[in-house]
């Protein structure tokens, strides 16, 4: 009898290992098991992204924003919010921005240097660019019918931001990597209501319906909108979901010692997209963020002959001609991904309901760039303000042009993008990207957990 109890016993510690890692298991396949294959509304899938951007793309991208030209970035945060009234300051010394002073901004970036052009202004400088790699004329030749598209056009009647004027006396330079967007406390009715207006004002809907969705199935009904507004929709939500993910990767976490310590919060991460707190609109929302990913990829394809004719100035030559070559390195490398977002399915049909739908579109876009100036978190608002003006940016590059005819455009003016825009653009892309990085650690903490 007794040898049969220990044989039981024995059995038992054996088997316990083993269901705990099935709990495991199970936990990371709840939050990611459907998180694979297609993306809807373009020919892609979760795998592809997933191996370009975490083997290729990305690693470039962390040592080109690191660069001085894409690491400052000049807004003005002190601006009122334009829709409501709202004193609800996040006193939180996480919320606070710091400012650059003058003497520390590159040469190039000070005033009276700042507005010095960046584009080439010698044809032998340019001729000893476009040698740098074979990339250049790749590049130029698949985007010659695009920037047909986008020549001579009034730049302010397309612009899809509400950008801050250069010559507001609020303007600051901050620098990126001394203010990294993480958690900071801003939590409460000032962000809900943020997200709420951007979402149930400013995003396209059925009538009488919430796309926003709750529970099961609902958040589906967006499908039932035509293929922009669903387009709309899957970029907003993914770059909150993006959003949402950076702020997961870097929350405050407890430490004994009593210092501050940042880093991935599992917890966290499963209140915000696990089936267990938001049932299946968490993969909805992770697989929207793919989409926008593949949308800003586009944009910057697409942009490419652009940058080409750029000397991304700052006043030290050696190191605007390094910043030039990682930016060439990394455009190669996305120009190679065989699924690029295919903006020439939007905004067809017939001509004048497509332009009717492109500039509302585009106003509605406009709005969410402004509510920006309502986020009440300096921080939140700068992260926030950088990455909406860059998907403005993308969107900029994708639909400006010859989308929907030549005639609704006056030919006047070439394509033009600001320095705050391609910074904007730039740093925005590489927030997805960290955020898709981001999604292969998480999962990996799920199966150890």
């Amino acid at each position: 009898m007794a040898s049969k109890i220990h044989l039981l016993v024995t059995g038992l510690l054996v088997l316990i290992p083993t269901i705990g890692s099935r709990r495991q298991n199970s936990s990371a396949e709840q939050c990611f098991c459907n998180l694979k294959g297609g993306l809807d509304d373009c020919s892609c899938d979760v795998e592809s992204i997933d191996s370009f951007n975490n083997g290729k793309i990305h690693p470039l991208l962390e040592e080109l924003l690191g660069r001085n030209y894409f690491r400052y970035f000049k807004v003005n945060l002190n601006k009122d919010c334009p829709f409501w009234y709202d004193d609800s300051k996040c006193a939180l010394k996480d919320c606070a921005v710091d400012i650059c002073t003058e003497e520390v901004l590159p040469e190039g970036m000070r005033n009276g240097h700042e507005y010095m052009t960046d584009s080439l202004q010698e044809k032998e400088e340019c001729d000893e660019m476009m040698e740098l790699s074979t990339v250049d004329t790749t590049l130029s030749q698949e985007s010659k019918d695009a920037f047909v598209e986008w020549t001579e056009y009034d730049d302010s009647q397309l612009s899809f931001c509400a950008m801050d004027d250069e010559d507001e006396n609020d303007m600051q330079y901050v620098d990126l990597l001394l203010n990294p967007e993480r958690y900071t406390g801003y939590k409460g009715e000032s962000p809900h209501r943020i997200w709420r207006s951007i979402y149930e004002e400013n995003c396209f809907k059925l009538v009488g319906v919430n796309i926003r969705g709750r529970g099961s199935g609902r958040g589906r009904l967006w499908y039932c909108l035509c293929l922009e507004k669903r387009v709309f929709y899957r970029v907003i939500s993914g770059l909150h979901s993006s959003i949402n993910i950076h702020l997961c990767a870097r929350h405050l976490l407890p430490d004994g010692w009593g210092r501050t310590k940042w880093g991935p919060k599992l917890e966290e991460f499963r209140k915000r997209f696990s089936p267990e707190s938001v049932g299946p609109q968490g993969t909805t929302r992770l697989k929207n963020l793919y989409f926008v990913y593949l949308l800003e990829l586009r944009a910057l394809v697409k942009a490419a002959p652009y940058f080409l004719n750029q000397t991304f100035y700052t006043g030290d030559r050696g190191e605007d001609d390094e910043v030039r070559q990682l930016l060439m390195e990394v455009l190669d490398v996305a120009r190679q991904f065989p699924y690029q977002f295919d903006e020439n399915t939007m905004f067809q049909g017939d001509p004048k309901e497509a332009r009717r739908l492109k500039e509302e579109f585009r106003q509605h876009f406009w709005n969410v760039t402004r509510i920006m100036d309502c986020v009440g978190c300096d921080k939140c608002r700068l992260w926030g303000k950088l990455q909406v003006h860059g998907l403005g940016t993308a969107l900029k590059v994708l639909f400006s042009g010859d989308i929907i005819g030549r005639t609704d455009i006056p030919h006047n003016r070439q394509f033009h993008m600001t320095r705050r825009e391609i910074v904007a653009l730039v740093n925005a892309f590489g927030r997805l990207s960290k955020s898709i990085r981001a999604l292969e650690d998480f999962k990996n903490m799920m199966t150890t957990s």
